[in-house]
């Protein structure tokens, strides 16, 4: 078996982890997310082989969806304890939705790893997202009808709640992963959600062996996330410096925000989105929305409010809650009225 496509060696752990919780680690302390299965198992194995590590605790999050899940994170607590590493389960509790839920499972263990690293003094959480996670994601976004942003795929480390969350083997395929645990002995299980196909993502999991055929491979869709990655961090860059040049002062000082109108129509239509949307989102984060699907700003602002901007002519339009108006050589955004509820007609007053 190749180097390619067999076990990872130690070193190769090593070079994976040593920027997150090796010697020269910026992080103080790392929880790694361990459910149990070959990848997270694979994880802690080799982050518990690092020399010279920074603090690491391993946390299960039993979801409660399974009856053996109590299981799973029982074994896990007995492998970290075999290599040395303390361990923390975590439960899922209060009542799980009928629809969306594995975002819901997501959201809740990205929430509670996050608060068991504030509590333990760590600012790095770890996952053990690999190649094919990737390339599943970018599939499911490319479904779901994402933009640019979304098919970037996963980052390989982003912000979590004022920590950082890391993904050191997301460019490693998991069947290596699953050749390490078998070759160290490391025991894991397998999730039967996985193959459910109830769920969309293990749906595309069956398409991957065919879209590899036609060429679609795991690699290449990973490979077309960091270009888009890439490309998506300097037009937000720009974005962010055009909405700067972009706000005008509010002399009513009432929480709107003003952009010029003229400027913004000159922009590429790409940065004008982005610039838009930031300012849509910048008012939004007042009332904790969640943020604009993508379609729904290209509706209001590249087939109306753009094209009334360029005539000169005045444009409304209602978005997410706001209300955006083009009027005078300005984009105007601010708070929607409420609607109006019409009033119920009397008893025996139809005519």
């Amino acid at each position: 078996m190749s180097g390619l496509d067999g076990p990872l060696a130690v070193e190769e752990g090593d070079d994976l982890l040593g920027p997150w919780i090796g010697p020269r680690s910026p992080f103080r302390g790392a929880v790694l997310a361990v459910s149990g299965g070959p990848d997270s198992t694979a994880l802690m194995g080799c982050a518990a082989q690092a020399e010279g590590r920074i603090p690491l605790l391993v946390a299960t999050i039993d979801h409660g969806l399974r009856p053996g899940s109590a299981a799973e994170a029982a074994g896990v607590a007995g492998l970290a304890a075999r290599l040395g590493l303390p361990h923390r389960t975590l439960a899922w509790s209060g009542r799980k939705p009928t629809a969306g839920l594995q975002e819901a499972a997501r959201s809740a263990r990205y929430g509670l790893l996050a608060g068991l690293a504030a509590e333990a003094g760590a600012d790095l959480v770890l996952t053990a997202h690999t190649l094919d996670d990737q390339a599943e994601t970018v599939l499911m976004r490319l479904c779901a009808g994402s933009g640019p942003a979304g098919l970037a795929g996963m980052a390989p480390a982003r912000p979590l709640d004022g920590l950082t969350l890391a993904r050191p083997f997301l460019s490693i395929a998991k069947a290596r992963l699953v050749a390490t645990c078998e070759a160290r002995g490391w025991p894991y299980v397998r999730d039967p959600s996985n193959t459910d196909p109830r769920f969309g993502r293990a749906r595309l999991r069956r398409l991957l062996p065919l879209l590899a055929e036609e060429g679609l491979t795991a690699d290449r869709l990973e490979r077309l996330a960091g270009r888009l990655r890439r490309d998506e961090t300097a037009l937000a860059a720009a974005a962010a410096d055009a909405l700067r040049d972009l706000r005008r002062v509010d002399p009513r000082g009432d929480g709107r925000l003003i952009l010029e109108g003229a400027d913004l129509a000159a922009l590429p239509e790409a940065v004008a989105l982005r610039a838009v949307g930031l300012a849509v989102a910048s008012l939004r984060e007042v009332a904790a929305a969640p943020p604009v699907r993508l379609e729904r700003l290209e509706r209001a602002l590249l087939d109306a409010l753009l094209p009334a901007l360029r005539a000169g002519t005045p444009c409304r339009r209602t978005l997410a809650g706001l209300l955006l108006t083009a009027d005078g050589g300005r984009l105007t955004l601010a708070p929607a009225p409420p609607r109006r509820v019409p009033r119920a007609t009397p008893a025996g007053d139809e005519s």
